[in-house]
């Protein structure tokens, strides 16, 4: 949401509001300080070892308090979290229109992942405005009923903060010999806790053997159904770097010196392809299918003989590195936040002077970028 709330700024017409709900409050605080945000209004809404039930009704109700002061035009907010769910549903208790960033994404599996796919369907039934990264996005929204004329196909901001960040070329700050390639690797889905986070780490050892000249990054989520695993497996082994979360701009950096991507997140699934970065997805099911239908990622799982082969197809043939590697991503140009401001000008009525919406066109499986 940065490039949108910087886009915002610099507008006559608005007066933006940044709140931060206190969800994922460490990732958060780095992220605020790359982009120089303060917000205006912070909720401390996180507590050990909460459940989802208690979390959500701290949210709405926080929300809704906050709401009710401000009283703002339209409320905005980007992804999956059961933030944006308990924003969207904020909003609608007090009829105000709720705008969806990143809009559409869809496995069609109600539990996978969870509980991020039944958060977006939900919210996406109480958004007035849809801001789709794809058109594919697009056609999951129409497909459940969502009206045409809400949505726009903006592609997805993400991008926009990625090229501000490439082009600070922040330290990485971890401490990488030179030599030999190196792999991102990130997991922190729900989906994965337990035997398929012990799968992923199997999987891990197993290529560090097999390939002297491969390194591993491994930013280690807080969650402590994570750390503690990954920290059994790999405290002190010399090609298998773990390290506390990263910074933004530094995660950027490893991003784009790394010759592929391990992972589970959605955010890595849009952004290494945008630097040509492979990507390796392991889930069963993604959102983002427009990756791999443009064949610059590929789902494999988290079975350990799986990851293993993966990553090995793409050290042991130079022709599908290339081909994974020189695609592009499917989710944006950079142009994202100034189409949702355009949007949000015309749906408040307000004569701007910046001429008409344009839709983003994002590549095709046929269409490399």
């Amino acid at each position: 949401m940065a490039p949108v709330i910087a886009e915002l700024r610099r507008k006559g017409w608005a007066r933006c509001r940044v709140l931060a709900t206190g969800q994922h409050r460490e990732l958060l605080q780095q992220m605020l300080a790359f982009f120089d945000i303060e917000p205006d209004i912070s909720l401390d809404v996180m507590q050990p070892n909460q459940t989802l039930p208690a979390l959500t009704a701290r949210l709405l109700v926080g929300l809704d308090e906050v709401l009710a002061t401000e009283q703002p035009e339209i409320v905005l907010a980007q992804g999956d979290t059961t933030t944006v769910l308990a924003a969207a549903l904020a909003a609608f208790y007090r009829k105000i229109p709720f705008g969806h960033v990143e809009a559409g994404l869809r496995t069609h599996k109600r539990y996978l992942p969870f509980p991020e796919e039944a958060n977006r369907v939900l919210a996406g039934h109480l958004t007035s405005l849809h801001f789709a990264s794809t058109s594919s996005a697009r056609e999951n929204l129409v497909r459940e009923g969502i009206d045409g004329g809400a949505i726009h196909v903006v592609g997805n901001p993400v991008i926009d903060a990625l090229l501000m960040a490439v082009e600070r070329r922040v330290p990485i700050g971890v401490e990488i010999p030179p030599e030999g390639k190196l792999v991102l690797v990130t997991a922190h889905r729900r989906d994965n806790h337990g035997e398929p986070l012990q799968d992923i780490c199997r999987a891990i050892a197993v290529l560090c053997e097999r390939y002297k000249d491969l390194h591993f990054l491994w930013p280690v989520h807080p969650n402590p159904s994570i750390g503690p695993v990954v920290r059994r497996h790999f405290n002190g082994h010399e090609r298998v770097h773990l390290c506390e979360p990263l910074g933004y701009g530094q995660f950027v950096s490893v991003m784009n010196r790394c010759c592929l991507a391990l992972t589970d997140s959605g955010g890595v699934q849009e952004e290494a392809p945008a630097l040509g970065k492979p990507v390796l997805v392991m889930r069963s099911e993604t959102e983002r299918p427009e990756a791999v239908q443009a064949g610059v990622a590929r789902l494999i799982g988290t079975a350990q003989q799986d990851i293993v082969a993966g990553v090995s197809r793409l050290m042991d043939d130079p022709c599908e590195y290339e081909r994974m590697s020189r695609g592009g991503s499917p989710y944006g140009d950079g142009q994202a936040a100034r189409r949702i401001v355009q949007v949000l000008a015309k749906a408040l009525g307000l004569a701007t002077g910046d001429g008409g919406v344009d839709e983003f066109v994002d590549i095709g499986p046929g269409r490399r970028g």
